[in-house]
Formats: C-alpha cells, structure tokens, sequence
C-alpha cells in the first residue's frame, strides 16, 4: 500500500469539524510512515467549516450540490488526482507512469464524527488481508444523546449480535458512510458512490459485494457520531433518531421508510435481521 486517503463530507459543520480532524490525525499518526492525506469536502457550506478544515490540515474542496454521493465522489476524485500528482513529482525519470490507484486506500467518515485510534491501522490490516473493502460500526457520541434515546437506538442496533456465538466476531448487517473503507481499484471499478442525496455508501457496498469483492463487516473500532435530530442527509441517521424519540417504550424497533432502521441493512437468514432502503447482502467472511 503507498498511501491512505481520508475523505470527510461537511455541511455547515464548524463546531465539530475540528474534533474530527483532530481525531483523524491521531488515527494517521499509528500507520506511519505510510502516508495519509486528508481531504474535507465543504459543501454549500455557509459558515467557517472549509476554513477550519485547512486550518486543521486537511485539503479542501468546496461544492454546491447539497449531495452526499457528490460530495463523497468529489472528495474521492481531489484525493486520487493529489496522489497522482505526488506520484509524478517523485517519479525517478519524470515520465509519471506510476499507478497511483492501484495501492491507495480510501477510508471514509463524516465531519460529525470522530474515529478511535486505531481505525486507520485496523482498516490498513483488513486490507493487507486481501479484503477491497471494510464495513465498520457506530456509536452515538455520549455528549450528544441523552440515555434513553442511546438505549432504544442500540436495542435495534445490536439485535443481530445475539445471534452469533458468545465470543465470536460479529459480522453485523450495517453500512455507514462514518465507518468504511475501500481499496481505490475496487472503487474504481465498481464506478464509485453514485449522485445519492443518501444511501450512496449502501449502494457502493452493494456493487461491490455483487462483483465478488471481499468485503469485511466488523465492530473492531467503532466511530462516534454526533446524535442530532436534524440531520444533513434525508432519511440518514437523524431521521431515525427522530423517529425513536417519537416511538413508544424504550425498546421499541426504529420507524424508518419502510418500517425498520434506515441506518442498517437485512441479514439474509438472520431472524430478526434489519433492512433499509436498499438492502445489501452480508457475506460471511
């Protein structure tokens, strides 16, 4: 692998971008030497994030399209052309050929969030292990939530886990654009996220768990996120959250658009297994 690229979408987040970041470059300093390149996508931002992000290190790039799919592909395509430039710059004859996709890893996460130490190295590791992408896990930032609405979102969110055998790693059925990571080749070759004003992390893994990339579901590292009840992108975590402060008892399964959690996805032949909007398959690694 000859670098890591970290791509960050951002709508108006000045008062978390900066935690982020910080945590971000905790994560980087565990996988070196290998490089590790920052990019923060500002998008139809109205306040001081895109200048926030550069003063925390990051490459920015600024869009309008109130799109997460675009903001993410943005971010994805900035990071790709800086590494490629970098290749070129230190091409011994000057010619560039060097294949800058070929070895890079993408890792993604959102501006309201903040990743544990060793993410990158975790998802460095599952990569070295032949897997072109890796679906990581989520919790609700404690400082964000208050303690029933933690309880009633983890009570649909570890459902399947009681189905796998005590101490087993547990392949769960989630995909968050906040926790995963993905060989740029696969990327590429899968045609990357797609215009979705939501599900378009969803929508990659389904591409690629469809042409036979391995992928890796695991709850090794989890990422905090920012609890909020309005959220950036429609029918996304907010919405959920949303749905739970309006849903009766504490253990009562999330309302999404078609009746369960909008931030998980079925299991096939798990009982009681989530779905969402589109739903993946979970392969067994």
């Amino acid at each position: 692998m000859s670098a890591v690229a970290v791509v960050v979408p951002a709508h108006d987040e000045e008062r978390r971008i900066a935690a982020c970041l910080r945590s971000l470059r905790t994560a980087a300093a565990r996988v070196a030497p290998l490089p590790v390149l920052i990019v923060v996508v500002a998008d139809a931002c109205t306040d001081a994030t895109a200048r926030l992000a550069a003063r925390g290190g990051a490459h920015v790039v600024e869009t309008r399209s109130r799109n997460v799919g675009v903001a993410r592909a943005a971010g994805v395509d900035r990071a790709l052309e800086l590494l490629a430039d970098a290749d070129a710059d230190a091409d011994a004859d000057g010619d560039g050929d060097g294949d800058a996709d070929g070895d890079v890893w993408l890792a993604m996460t959102d501006a309201d969030t903040t990743v544990p130490p060793a993410w990158l190295a975790h998802q460095v590791a599952r990569a070295g292990e032949g897997h072109d992408m890796v679906l990581g896990t989520i919790r609700l930032a404690p400082t964000t939530a208050d303690a029933l609405l933690v309880a009633r979102h983890d009570a649909a969110y570890f459902r399947t886990r009681r189905f796998h055998a005590p101490g087993g790693a547990w392949e769960h059925p989630h995909v968050h654009g906040a926790n995963l990571g993905v060989s740029a080749a696969a990327y590429l070759r899968v045609g990357g996220f797609a215009p979705l004003p939501t599900g378009e992390d969803r929508d990659l893994a389904a591409r690629l768990i469809a042409t036979g990339h391995r992928v890796a579901r695991t709850d090794r590292h989890p990422v905090h996120t920012a609890a909020r009840l309005r959220g950036r992108a429609p029918g996304g975590l907010a919405d959920l959250l949303a749905s739970l402060r309006l849903t009766p008892g504490p253990h009562a399964a999330p309302a999404g658009p078609d009746g369960a959690g909008v931030d998980c996805v079925r299991t096939p032949g798990v009982p009681g297994g989530g779905k969402s909007v589109r739903d993946v398959p979970v392969h067994h690694l």
